[in-house]
């Protein structure tokens, strides 16, 4: 079962598409965080997904939001697909221990060994305001997003 609205958001370290550590505490006190976990890069949903937020990206990375994005494919993978889709924020690998993290948020499909399309908005305090969890075979929709982050 995802954590949900209201929950204090489990703290994460994970490496991202260029091997730098990422942990979700490093935004606490600074910024809002839109963590988004998708089920495997170079899929056909995913890709749209992903390249939506490449195409807003400023309504969810700026001095105010992170956008962290987080599938259970190993660091060279996200590496390959962020510079094949033009994706400048950080895609970050929940590789090994496998779906540790996806695993924490609830949105670990243990059977397919792959995340759902789970969303989570964080605020600066570390708890979550908004969320929603989609099944893999359904986009989100990102206007629900930028809807949640304006109430924050």
């Amino acid at each position: 079962m995802a954590i949900e609205v209201g929950d204090k958001a489990p703290d994460f370290e994970l490496k991202d598409n260029h091997g730098a550590t990422v942990r979700l505490s490093d935004f606490r006190g600074e910024k809002a965080v839109v963590l988004l976990f998708y089920p495997f890069a170079f899929t056909g949903v995913c890709t749209g997904e992903l390249c939506e937020l490449r195409d807003q990206l400023p309504r969810f990375q700026n001095d105010d939001v992170q956008l962290l994005a987080v599938s259970n494919d190993s660091v060279p993978t996200l590496r390959v697909f962020g510079e094949q889709e033009g994706l400048e924020y950080p895609l970050l690998s929940d590789f090994w221990p496998h779906g540790e993290t996806s695993r924490a948020y609830g949105v670990l499909d243990e059977d397919k060994g792959c995340a759902v399309r789970g969303t989570f908005i964080i605020d600066k305090d570390g708890v979550v305001r908004w969320t929603v969890v989609n099944g893999l075979p359904d986009a989100r929709d990102l206007n629900e997003y930028i809807k949640a982050l304006d109430s924050l």
